[in-house]
């Protein structure tokens, strides 16, 4: 073990490569016959959406690198510059691999079920006639096309935005000669259009692209000019927010002005209709600064997440999921009042087969109850109009002690935030936004109640965020408990947030960035002692990502002593399993399935004296060793083994699991004849959720 350099390149994944690993797992659902229709064109435009993160996070920060002479600093030490090479190969494969499942199988499929994206080539006269009253009553009169020239030089468009270039001959108004013109689509306007019924048999459903519309009747907008051509295009930017923390006095103000500019960072992306002749690609690249490798002629809409609309669009039960109401656990049904309940025993909750509404619930009592004196709570991300605000509102108007500690830099979400840090504000809560430099991602709930003249207090903690929304789409566990060292731990996090003070040695809780790190490596390496001393010892992780090169090398000492590891990893994988020698022991497997999988959970053998913990970090080094993050044992025997059982399932998953091998590529798990298919989401719902 010792003669190997486990810090050597060869052992590592790249991360970016692994990150699109995903989304091609992810886009492979689209071409799943065993899934619903409308959920198949659901996860093309997922896979979509994903791509556009990919471009404005990933690889705007890797150009970013390149341009000031930063190194790249992942394990796999490939410099920037050949990451982007290969990141273009791959991408051009996965978009090439998107537009033909839409054109070749998810267009044909949804045809045979009477829905149709009419192209112009099929639109009848009479519907041609509507969509010319459609594009002049609603469309024509909030374009501003902008012809260039010296005083209209190329504009700066809006990230992601929907443009046309148009090519035309002839004089304007002013007898200048034009060659291009720009249109932006005000992202006011609906990128699919629904015919009415009267242009529909029954049982039909009929669509058109606000771009073949636009596309159509282009013309009119160029009086007495001839356009020879229209092609849609668009930009995608720099969406990463550039804020120096240790500068700035006021975060709030600081991510407002950020967040003025989002839409007008660098250029990363050009996406531009595979119809477009070659000098009118060549002049948007060069108007756009943008290198050939990062230019993509695609087949279809530039934005193919804007079908997304359809699926609300379309009402076919049928054609989506079965709906399922997600399940209360029989104490907390049996019980109005939470609190006297959570005195009894701990309550685990895993969503989204089983219900948010106590979350919700014990948050609503807490806000009317008169025992109750103080709420504390992070929020990372919420929704818009949440419960969970709601009730900390009427907490604070009902003159309870209310803190929120709100990270504003929660990606994507920012703006969001900063509306829900004054809205808060206003009803008299106690807002801070964490500590400088370092997110707070953990999930934690404190209620102080007053209880037979003694103080009591009550936790939640998660590995999910407060969004009720998104608790009925990702998988996530939430720990209720009344325990009084764990609820001590909390509340010395908090005072940790608010008051900046030193980290305070916890009782129960691990938590980033002072003890969460070298605690799992810790338990990682008694699990190598216990096997190299003959001692049962077993590993099983469930986590987004895996990055973080402490880690994997631990992982790669432990294999290397016989202990068997299990990692489920949805995501980004940076650890090579099956290397002879250092991985063997070692198995990776992701889910792609109805839900997101989210859960982290930490299962140690610990010579028979099992430990499982739960939480909110991935094993990233951001996680790690740059965020506040909170991880907690499960110490109920019962709740524990529940969740050893539900790690049982995911490691018997033949349906929807793929496995990773040592080259960075997955393999879909095939269900043997002999076994019968297992799919851990299907079977959990059917045991959690009340109907299915």
């Amino acid at each position: 073990m010792d003669a190997l350099k486990l810090d050597s390149p060869d052992y590592y994944l790249n991360r970016e490569i692994s990150l699109l690993e995903f989304n091609w797992r992810v886009l492979q659902q689209a071409l799943d016959d065993d899934l619903p229709l409308l959920e198949r064109l659901n996860y093309l435009c997922i896979a979509s959406t994903n791509m556009d993160e990919f471009f404005e996070v990933r690889v705007a920060g890797l150009v970013q690198q390149l341009e000031i002479g930063d190194p790249y600093l992942e394990a796999d030490l490939v410099p920037a510059a050949a990451v982007l090479k290969k990141i273009a190969i791959r991408v051009h494969e996965l978009v090439a691999e998107q537009y033909r499942i839409l054109n070749k199988v998810l267009f044909p499929a949804m045809a045979r079920e009477e829905i149709h994206v009419l192209p112009r080539a099929r639109w009848t006269d009479s519907q041609r006639d509507w969509l010319k009253t459609f594009f002049f009553d609603e469309v024509a009169p909030i374009l501003s096309p902008i012809g260039l020239d010296a005083a209209h030089p190329f504009p700066r468009l809006l990230n992601k935005s929907l443009n046309f270039i148009v090519a035309l001959v002839g004089k304007d108004a002013f007898g200048r000669n034009r060659d291009f013109a720009i249109l932006q689509a005000p992202r006011a306007l609906p990128r699919i259009v629904q015919l009415p019924a009267e242009f529909c048999d029954n049982g039909e459903h009929k669509f058109v692209f606000l771009s073949s519309i636009i596309h159509a009747f282009a013309d009119s907008l160029f009086s007495g000019m001839e356009v020879k051509g229209c092609y849609q295009f668009r930009v995608t930017r720099n969406s990463d927010l550039a804020i120096d923390t240790e500068e700035t006095s006021d975060l709030l103000d600081a991510i407002k002005e950020e967040l003025s500019q989002r839409n007008y960072g660098d250029e990363v992306r050009l996406e531009i209709a595979h119809n477009c002749p070659e000098d009118m690609v060549e002049f948007l690249r060069v108007q756009c600064g943008m290198s050939q490798d990062n230019v993509y002629q695609v087949d279809g809409p530039v934005n193919l997440s804007r079908l997304q609309a359809l699926y609300a669009l379309i009402e076919r039960p049928e054609l989506k999921f079965k709906r399922f109401t997600p399940g209360t656990p029989a104490k907390l049904a049996e019980s109005s009042e939470i609190f006297s309940r959570l005195r009894k025993s701990d309550i685990l909750l895993h969503h989204p087969y089983e219900s948010f509404s106590p979350i919700v619930e014990l948050l609503r009592q807490s806000a009317i109850d008169p025992k109750v004196l103080t709420i504390k709570q992070t929020l990372y991300r919420t929704g818009s109009k949440s419960p969970i605000v709601d009730a900390l509102v009427s907490a604070a108007k009902a003159s309870k002690e209310v803190t929120v500690v709100i990270e504003l830099r929660a990606r994507f979400d920012e703006a969001a935030n900063v509306a829900l840090a004054s809205r808060l504000q206003q009803a008299g809560v106690h807002v801070v936004y964490g500590i400088v430099g370092y997110k707070t991602h953990a999930k934690m709930l404190l209620i102080l109640r007053r209880e037979d003249g003694k103080l009591r207090q009550y936790v939640h903690l998660g590995t999910g965020n407060y969004h009720p929304n998104t608790a009925r789409l990702y998988t996530d566990y939430g720990l209720l408990t009344s325990n009084k060292k764990m609820a001590k731990d909390v509340s010395n996090l908090f005072v940790q947030l608010t008051s900046l003070g030193s980290a305070t040695k916890m009782h129960k809780l691990l938590h980033a960035p002072f003890t969460l790190h070298t605690s799992l490596l810790e338990k990682v390496a008694r699990e190598t002692d216990n096997a190299a001393a003959g001692k049962p010892a077993r590993i099983i992780i469930k986590v987004n990502s895996l990055v973080e090169s402490d880690m994997i090398q631990a992982f790669y000492r432990a294999s290397m002593a016989g202990v068997k590891i299990d990692l489920i990893v949805r995501g980004v994988c940076c650890l090579k399993p099956g290397v002879v020698g250092v991985s063997e022991n070692i198995t990776v497997r992701s889910i792609i399935g109805r839900f997101l999988e989210h859960t982290r959970v930490f299962y140690f053998e610990n010579a028979g004296d099992a430990e499982v913990w739960a939480g909110s970090a991935d094993l990233m080094k951001r996680n790690l060793l740059r965020r506040v993050e909170a991880c907690f044992p499960i110490e109920s025997s019962k709740l524990r083994q529940r969740i050893i059982d539900d790690l049982a399932l995911y490691l018997s998953d033949n349906n929807n699991a793929w496995t990773l091998d040592a080259e960075g590529r997955y393999h879909r798990v095939i269900c043997e004849p002999d076994v019968g298919a297992i799919s851990a989401q299907s079977e959990l719902l059917k045991q959690l959720a009340l109907h299915y």
